[in-house]
């Protein structure tokens, strides 16, 4: 009997052409369902709509918030996040600062901050807070809530604001990572520094 090598060549052929083809369908795949990952419970870019957070953010700052830190670690004072706010009507996004953490005590008075009693030492030069609004008296804060302010102290609604209140720990989407149009990491921003050299 005779053997038809080329048509058994070309059935190899065909094999391996959809096999290649399987795997390049299934790489996509990987591709598409990674990404779906990443932007669903990784990673996610916001764009800042106003100057509360002026000068670390200001309108129109692309940043790229980190979903992934706080599965693993805790929210820190000082973070700067991304918080789910709820409307009358929809849902809508702020950028805040944490300063108080689930069980302090917190209170704004002469213009600061205090923080069980005792006045936080800031991280950066904040003016004076015109309204202490809710935390003229002392709030304290229950195991999952927060104390949030705009770095624009007087000029911004936050925690201080009937309005926003204490922040839930499920109404933060994750930390305020990486300023995308400056490509900084927002943590090492120091605004207030540059402002005042540039009033100076």
């Amino acid at each position: 009997m005779k053997y038809d090598f080329d048509l058994e060549s070309q059935k190899g052929k065909k094999k391996k052409i959809i096999i290649e083809i399987l795997i390049t369908i299934g790489e996509a795949a990987f591709v598409v369902f990674l990404a779906f990952l990443l932007t669903h419970y990784g990673f996610e870019i916001y764009t800042v709509t106003g100057y509360e957070m002026k000068p670390t953010l200001i309108k129109d700052d692309r940043v790229l918030v980190n979903k992934l830190v706080y599965r693993v670690g805790n929210v820190k004072r000082n973070d700067i996040v991304l918080v789910k706010q709820g409307g009358t009507e929809h849902n809508y996004y702020n950028v805040e600062r944490v300063l108080g953490l689930p069980g302090e005590r917190v209170q704004i008075k002469d213009g600061s901050i205090f923080i069980n009693g005792k006045k936080l030492e800031e991280k950066y030069d904040f003016p004076p807070m015109e309204n202490g609004g809710l935390a003229l008296e002392e709030i304290t804060l229950e195991e999952d809530e927060f104390f949030l302010l705009c770095d624009n102290r007087n000029n911004g609604e936050d925690s201080r604001n009937a309005n926003i209140g204490n922040v839930l720990r499920e109404n933060i989407v994750g930390k305020a990572w990486f300023r995308l149009n400056t490509m900084e990491f927002i943590g090492f921003l120091n605004a207030f520094e540059d402002e005042k050299k540039d009033e100076e």
